[in-house]
């Protein structure tokens, strides 16, 4: 897994802001897609304040670091996949978290099966895949070259 190309698809999917803002469900996040938690400096703050470009880098190496063990956890043979179908989950992680990822059985069982064209499948019939937009359809294109 190419980490550094990994953390700029993500970044360039998720966006990147350096203050508090309200994500799409309301919830207060800063920089890549990090939504504020109790144990964050920065809960409590309001909407607008802003945040470090340190920060946000710290965060988001924790963030990315814990969905690729997430992901990892998730799918026992991860280090045998290929390396984009390993991006491709990462991503996906990162965007849903464990709980609805883990929610995905169909498409985990064409990973497990190796059937990229049916990943590709599962993953496009989901809610998930109309909400995000193009990271869907772009996700969906990588799995369908490999």
């Amino acid at each position: 897994m190419n980490r550094e190309i990994l953390k700029a698809q993500i970044k360039r999917h998720e966006g990147e802001v350096l203050e508090i803002y309200k994500d799409s469900l309301g919830y207060l996040t800063f920089g890549v897609g990090h939504l504020v938690r109790e144990d964050d400096p920065e809960f409590g703050q309001p909407e607008g304040t802003p945040v470090s470009q340190e920060r946000v880098d710290e965060v988001y190496d924790h963030d990315f670091d814990k969905h690729v063990e997430e992901t990892k956890h998730l799918v026992e043979d991860f280090d045998d996949l290929p390396e984009d179908i390993q991006h491709v989950l990462v991503n996906m992680m990162f965007n849903m978290g464990y709980n609805r990822l883990s929610k995905f059985k169909n498409m985990l069982k064409a990973v497990d099966s190796r059937d990229w064209e049916e990943m590709a499948r599962q993953m496009e019939d989901s809610r998930w895949f109309g909400q995000v937009g193009r990271r869907s359809v772009e996700l969906k294109e990588i799995v369908l070259s490999v």
